[in-house]
């Protein structure tokens, strides 16, 4: 997991290293400056989670360093130290936007509860605003399913890239479970701990896009009441998922390489870059490369997110996993929906693995979804399948399927004395659709 990152300013050699040995034994990344001046050059190179600053200063002093690290970034945390009697300077601080200040002398001991104290805060803020993000969604979330040779390869490859930082492209069809993959990664990786942020790039337009991923100043453009933190800051640490990026624009293409080049982001309507850590996962089921030889993907860009790519097999390359994903969306809807758990008839898996799935694992979710909505009895049957699965079954399959399914319907009347009510129980299905295949079959005038 990344370390929190401090940087301890004061122009007393002896302060500096004091607190900079006893943080470090905390877990934290320190850097020191023993100016204002030069803590404003570092902050603008870098990233710091807290600045612990005093404010008597020569050059730059606290107070004018604390209004130039605002400006540049307004959620900066700043902890002002100051001598003993020099409260009229502590409460100008906190005015300025200090987060907290320490009088000297002070105890190490108090230092490491301050910091840890708006560490903390900073942390829930981040999780606050990605469980707002994500909460919605987690109800349908996916579990990782497959057995199959192709599958498995993913998971293989999944295993051996998760540990690194480097950045992953993943392709595949739409519905391949991109963004489920992209997840188990983040859950491999030593940012587990950290937001997993998420966004389709291709389902907003440009200005609201760069928005979001970037955040803005407040009056940069009409409705932007207030300054806005971008997705970037808020996958701070963890990692980020760009899905369909393939679809940004040029402008976006542009800030996207800067991120991935210099660690840092620029909100709209700003001109102080912000920097940020996180580990970008991109996906696209579009052809990248026609798309840069037609000049509308940067070629810089597609390298930069080209370091590992990843390929998701779609489902005609993974047949055998199809009743191990019936089965888990069987469970998943029925739990759901508060019924039975309902099985298949042979003649839907048949239907099933021969259908060639244009939209994957999402259109087998769906289908399976539907099934369970209309299915009244206990078996989802081949009239419970979308139509055009059904269609697209070859007619000597459906054939000998149709045959099936009228020596059942004639065995269960047989079995009743030909009461279609208890006949209808025995087949799993309801009357009303046992009559159906009855007047279907020319079975009716009994």
């Amino acid at each position: 997991m990344a370390r929190e990152r401090v940087m301890i300013v004061d122009d007393e050699e002896s302060i500096r290293e004091w607190l900079s040995i006893a943080l470090k034994k905390e877990g934290y990344e320190i850097k020191c400056a023993e100016n204002g001046e030069q803590a404003l050059e570092l902050y603008k190179k870098d990233r710091f989670d807290a600045i612990i600053t005093d404010i008597r200063m020569p050059k730059l002093d606290g107070l004018e360093l604390l209004k130039e690290i605002k400006g540049l970034n307004p959620s900066a945390n700043i902890i002002m130290t100051t001598a003993f009697g020099s409260m009229e300077s502590a409460i100008e601080a906190l005015r300025g936007g200090a987060a907290d200040y320490i009088t000297k002398p002070f105890k190490i001991e108090e230092v490491k509860l301050r910091l840890e104290k708006i560490m903390e805060s900073e942390r829930l803020k981040r999780e606050n605003i990605y469980l707002k993000a994500v909460l919605k969604k987690k109800e349908g979330e996916r579990k990782i399913i497959g057995k199959s040779p192709a599958f498995m390869n993913v998971l293989a490859m999944v295993d051996k890239i998760s540990k690194s930082d480097s950045t992953i492209m993943i392709y595949g069809d739409s519905g391949t479970g991109k963004e489920i993959i992209a997840k188990e990664i983040h859950n491999r990786s030593n940012r587990v701990d950290r937001a997993f942020v998420t966004i389709n790039c291709g389902a907003l337009p440009e200005t609201l896009l760069e928005s979001e991923l970037f955040g803005h100043k407040k009056g940069s453009f009409t409705g932007a009441i207030k300054d806005k933190a971008g997705l970037f800051q808020v996958a701070d640490k963890g990692t980020f998922f760009l899905d369909e990026v393939g679809e940004t624009s040029p402008g976006t293409q542009v800030k996207l390489l800067r991120v991935l080049q210099e660690r840092e982001i620029v909100p709209v309507g700003s001109t102080s870059p912000i920097k940020v850590d996180v580990r970008v996962i991109a996906a696209t089921n579009e052809d990248l490369e026609q798309k840069m030889d037609d000049g509308v993907f940067r070629k810089d860009l597609f390298y930069r997110l080209n370091v590992i790519p990843l390929r998701i097999p779609p489902m005609k390359e993974r047949r055998t996993d199809i009743p191990l994903l019936t089965d888990y969306f069987l469970k998943k809807y029925c739990t759901k929906m508060g019924v039975p758990l309902k099985k298949i008839s042979s003649g839907v898996s048949q239907v099933m693995m021969r259908y060639s799935w244009p939209g994957n694992v999402r259109e087998l979710e769906n289908a399976i979804e539907r099934a369970i909505v209309l299915q009244e009895g206990d078996t989802v049957r081949i009239g419970d399948l979308p139509e055009k699965m059904i269609q697209e079954t070859p007619k000597q399959v459906f054939g000998s399927l149709k045959e099936k399914e009228k020596e059942a319907i004639a065995s269960a009347l047989e079995e009743t004395a030909w009461n279609a009510a208890k006949a209808a129980r025995t087949l799993g299905i309801h009357p009303s659709t046992l009559y159906r295949k009855l007047k279907r079959y020319g079975m009716d005038k009994k």
